[in-house]
């Protein structure tokens, strides 16, 4: 039977069917929930549902135009960035790709349904799990595309500029495609700093991988897209599936979520001052934190401690990690919420951990 892979799936716990309190940190979504200006245009754009949605996005790829200051013929929409991610295989057919471990599953999931051949670039707990320069020695002839995560997931962590730089010029002098998804920098304090978007122009082999789902606290309207200055790839991608992968609601989501500015203030800084808040009371609690730049925390629990068992009793849902790459039996990744839900969460972990680990240990 097909096993689900990732965070979110609220449907497995009965407090959804009986209409309970639960609260889903195994999803990496904004706690302030969608702005009121993307709410109001899903309600607006219903009645258009009576047409097919724009096969090209025009209006919504006019505005991330204007946004992100490229021509609107090097972007492509999809339904999702795990859609775009897909068709980007699809249409650029490597033969063998390397990505990071850990590293979202997905990467790995696209390449091998287009027969690619995966290489793991392992991080090392050592180094905090950090991207090394090491990295630069495993991308080799023989590779085929590059898949990167800045910041990474599970483990929140940045790669430096300087390094990502470096790796796009080995990719370049060899031929690779390097894709670099930045679905989480919207939640980074000074994400100018370490996007590759400034690069776009002058390296064709450059391509960002982004998505309205996470900042935007959309995951149900489904909307993401690329950025890339090879237009000739962009054409592959709409060759590559259906024409209407866009729906008319989440096409008006995106128009309306790019003028969102406050909203995406607010958010990077309430995600900033939760983090420390959580890192801060985690450690107290006794896990190992593995601090992070995105809107999730990695930690690590003693004794191989069932967090997510435990905490499922009382319809919290945190993310076992032990089903990626390079990671183990003890790893969990918790999103960051709300000061009350989090509140709520570390005074229940407290609780296990002063009534149940020591009979758990013993």
């Amino acid at each position: 039977m097909y096993q689900y892979a990732h965070g979110g799936d609220i449907y497995s716990d009965n407090a959804v069917s009986n209409h309970k309190e639960f609260m889903d940190y195994s999803a990496n979504i904004n706690p302030i929930g969608i702005p009121a200006g993307v709410r109001d245009a899903l309600k607006n754009s219903v009645s258009g549902c009576i047409h097919y949605p724009d096969p090209f996005c025009r209006e919504l790829r006019k505005g991330l135009r204007d946004y992100y200051s490229v021509p609107d013929e090097m972007i492509y929409c999809g339904n999702g960035a795990a859609d775009v991610l897909f068709r980007l295989m699809t249409a650029l057919q490597p033969k063998r790709t390397l990505v990071l471990a850990p590293t979202f599953s997905d990467y790995e999931k696209a390449a091998l349904t287009v027969g690619s051949r995966i290489d793991h670039f392992f991080l090392n707990e050592e180094d905090d799990f950090t991207v090394t320069p090491a990295i630069l020695k495993a991308i080799t002839k023989r590779t085929q595309m590059v898949v990167l995560c800045n910041p990474n997931n599970p483990t929140g962590k940045l790669i430096d500029r300087e390094l990502l730089l470096d790796i796009l010029t080995h990719c370049e002098s060899l031929q690779i495609p390097l894709l670099v998804d930045e679905c989480f920098m919207d939640f980074v304090q000074d994400e100018e700093k370490y996007s590759l978007t400034p690069f776009l122009s002058e390296h064709p082999g450059l391509i960002i991988l982004k998505a309205f789902t996470k900042i935007y606290a959309i995951p149900g309207v489904r909307l993401g897209f690329c950025l890339t200055s090879d237009v000739s790839l962009i054409d592959r991608l709409y060759a590559s599936g259906q024409d209407w992968n866009v729906s008319v609601l989440a096409q008006a989501a995106g128009i309306a979520a790019l003028k969102e500015t406050e909203y995406l203030n607010e958010s990077r800084m309430t995600i900033s001052v939760e983090r420390e808040y959580l890192i801060s009371q985690l450690r107290l609690i006794g896990v190992r934190v593995f601090e992070g730049s995105a809107n999730y925390i990695l930690i690590k629990s003693m004794h191989n401690y069932p967090w997510p068992e435990k905490l499922k009793n009382y319809h919290i849902l945190i993310r076992d990690c032990s089903n990626y790459q390079g990671l183990s039996s003890g790893y969990y990744r918790l999103a960051v919420k709300t000061r009350r839900e989090n509140r709520k969460l570390i005074k229940i972990m407290k609780e296990l951990v002063k009534h149940d680990l020591i009979n758990y240990i013993n």
